[in-house]
């Protein structure tokens, strides 16, 4: 048993937080969202020094209920000591044809969270890299390395979960072309009509 108080608040507050931005992302069945949590930081110490499965299984309990309402799947980025490797469901590895790498987190080598989300999951494994559609960094644990390139940072009404604060970022594809290129239906008739 530890010593911090298992806090019920945070589910709901992950549960705010990731509604919105799964609504600002668009996500939905297919689409991937990227997490990265140091429960460390939701409970007030520096990250790495006191993860708690308590935290994490509140923060996973908010995630899986969003998720289950909009139907993208979700990826848990490990801790660096697992080269930040993620943990997903095989059927999400098969389906986007990604790395597989072996190793089983635990608290102390993968993160609370990590491990919390393993032990949740019907047929877990380790990907090594994913490019997410979205993602949630509750601690600053670093994501950027498993979203698509462009980038959007979202923020969120909430911007703590227990003391940790959070950071989000949908991503867009790339916009090419120069001058003559349009974005949307919408700019391409309203050109039409100024010709």
């Amino acid at each position: 048993m530890t010593d911090y108080p298992v806090d019920h608040a945070l589910r709901e507050q992950t549960v705010t937080i990731m509604r919105e931005l799964a609504e600002a992302a668009g996500l939905r069945a297919g689409k991937v969202l990227v997490v990265g949590t140091s429960t460390s930081e939701i409970t007030g110490r520096r990250i790495g020094t006191g993860g708690v499965l308590e935290t994490a299984q509140q923060v996973l309990n908010g995630i899986a209920e969003v998720q289950a309402e909009f139907g993208f799947d979700t990826a848990y980025q490990c801790c660096e000591h697992l080269n930040r490797a993620l943990v997903v469901e095989r059927k999400l590895l098969e389906r986007l044809g990604l790395t597989e790498v072996a190793a089983v987190p635990v608290p102390k080598a993968g993160g609370s969270m990590a491990s919390a989300a393993y032990r949740s999951f019907d047929d877990p494994c380790l990907a090594e890299s994913i490019s997410a559609h979205a993602g949630i960094d509750i601690g600053e644990t670093m994501i950027g390395m498993h979203l698509r390139r462009v980038a959007v940072p979202f923020r969120p009404s909430i911007r703590y979960i227990g003391k940790a604060r959070v950071t989000a970022a949908l991503t867009r594809p790339k916009l090419i072309g120069g001058e003559r290129a349009v974005y949307r239906m919408e700019q391409e008739i309203d050109r039409a009509a100024c010709d």
